[in-house]
């Protein structure tokens, strides 16, 4: 490779701590140019894994105005709400967590599953947590539980998705910090890439992530023409096929 070349390539953020080496900014950006169906029929290119993993089921909404893409690293959380903690009082009781997710990469996504699941009877996040969580360099999170105080944590731009909204915390309190968490069928681990939108999350596999933005870029191109020869008024049953004919020999 030529020194020019080289003068020219992004250089990666150091890695962190855990040893994963985060995208840099400009390669983050251009995956929040697309949404998640795009990402996943990118992911789908590589053959990395089976076509019906890597995403959650129905049924989890982004519950906050404002930006409805959320991209970042999982630090992941297990919690309970529904009866009171062995020990303690409250979610402010662990703390221990405050030093922990400093190893993971930036920006960084809150996964809390709760998992009394849909018999919970308290939110995960609010305003608060919210709070504390975006000081942590978290954008957003993500649960499978509820969460609470919409407007105020819209105004911090501050992404909820969750499964729905409570009135209380009820005895919300953190059981686990760092381990592995499943949110509507999909397994993360601390330190996965996440990206979230109105359709729901997929994980972005860290060994075809830097070529994703390329990737899901032509299908978008691939399918806008298709979808231009739909709307035309000078459609025929031929040019449809010609144009889906290009795109099945292109990735044959």
């Amino acid at each position: 490779m030529s020194t020019s070349r080289l003068k020219n390539r992004t250089p990666h953020p150091s890695p962190s701590e855990n040893g994963r080496r985060p995208l840099p900014p400009d390669l983050l950006a251009a995956i929040q140019q697309f949404d998640t169906c795009t990402i996943a029929n990118a992911i789908e290119r590589f053959g990395v894994r089976l076509r019906n993993e890597g995403f959650t089921r129905p049924g989890l909404h982004c519950l906050t105005d404002g930006s409805q893409r959320l991209l970042g690293y999982a630090a992941t959380f297990k919690i309970r709400s529904s009866d009171p903690p062995m020990v303690g009082s409250s979610y402010f009781d662990r703390t221990d967590w405050w030093t922990a997710i400093g190893r993971l990469p930036v920006p960084r996504v809150a996964v809390f599953e709760d998992l009394e699941g849909e018999s919970s009877r308290g939110a995960s996040v609010g305003e608060v947590h919210a709070a504390i969580l975006k000081a942590f360099h978290c954008d957003g999170v993500i649960t499978n539980g509820a969460v609470r105080d919409l407007p105020g944590v819209s105004r911090m731009q501050f992404s909820m998705f969750a499964r729905t909204a409570a009135v209380s915390h009820a005895y919300n309190h953190i059981i686990d910090f760092g381990s592995p968490v499943e949110i509507l069928g999909l397994e993360i681990r601390a330190g996965d890439l996440l990206y979230a939108d109105s359709h729901g999350v997929v994980s972005i596999p860290d060994e075809i992530a830097e070529e994703i933005p390329r990737v899901a870029s032509e299908i978008h191109a691939t399918e806008q023409r298709i979808i231009a020869v739909c709307q035309s008024p000078d459609f025929t049953p031929e040019k449809l096929m010609e144009a889906i004919g290009r795109n099945s020999q292109k990735h044959a």
